[in-house]
């Protein structure tokens, strides 16, 4: 993970706004999507967990897996160490984030693009959060819902598992009701918060999987990206990402 982050400017091709009302007021960054310069999304990326660069066409980001913000998942010695505020010890998963020794590597395309058809979800990592961290699904196990395991989640909705720390819901350590950049899904495509940048409100034009084409805090030419749906789950929580990947997803190992 010795690798610098790059990050130039570019252009991509327009594309509609979102939702019924169209606000193009934005002055954020234009952003590129070509196979010579790296998506400024990746900025948000934690530079201390994460290294994103360039490998020909692909966008290549390694992650220790760990994240940059507080948890009772944590050693209660650590500095980010907080105790359980939503779930209780009694509750909470077995581990902690600093147990985790490994790395995640996932390689995307530059310039993702829509499937054929869409494709489910497995179980495990399915994207990486802007904190180092991964984003799972909806589910606990092998047919086993997330119902299961809300008690055991932290104040923004993540635990440890078999592998390591990892986000289901809402993220609220940086991210509730907005439309803050979550991560990238692995079939290259970001996934943003609740609601849409180009309106400032949740987005009506949603697919099954919560994505559509509109302009964001990082393209103002617009591209195709996924929300977190605006759907309450359990009458309290909003599930990450629920649906089927639209792009072709990519192993994140």
């Amino acid at each position: 993970m010795s690798k610098p982050i790059l990050f130039l400017l570019g252009l991509v091709v327009l594309v509609s706004s979102c939702g019924d009302d169209e606000d193009d007021t934005t002055t954020t960054t234009t952003t590129t999507t070509n196979n010579s310069e790296l998506h400024s999304a990746f900025a948000e990326f934690d530079g201390d967990n994460t290294s994103i660069y360039l490998d020909g066409n692909e966008v290549v980001i390694e992650s220790n897996g760990l994240p940059n913000h507080t948890s009772p998942y944590w050693s209660s010695t650590h500095p980010l160490y907080v105790a359980p505020t939503v779930t209780t010890l009694n509750d909470m998963a077995p581990g902690n984030i600093d147990d985790f020794n490994g790395s995640y590597t996932l390689r995307v395309q530059s310039s993702p693009t829509l499937a054929s058809s869409s494709s489910s979800t497995g179980l495990g990592a399915i994207g990486i959060a802007v904190s180092g961290s991964m984003i799972y699904n909806d589910e606990e196990g092998p047919n086993v819902p997330l119902d299961n395991a809300v008690t055991s989640l932290d104040y923004t909705a993540a635990h440890t598992g078999p592998q390591s720390y990892h986000y289901h819901l809402e993220p609220k350590a940086w991210s509730e009701d907005d439309e803050k950049l979550i991560g990238v899904i692995s079939d290259g495509f970001f996934l943003y918060g609740r609601k849409c940048n180009s309106t400032g409100t949740y987005p009506t034009d949603l697919d099954a999987s919560g994505g559509h084409t509109s302009t964001t805090q990082h393209n103002t030419d617009g591209e195709y990206h996924y929300h977190i749906k605006n759907e309450l789950y359990l009458n309290a929580y909003y599930i990450l990402f629920p649906g089927d990947y639209q792009g072709s997803p990519n192993a994140i190992q």
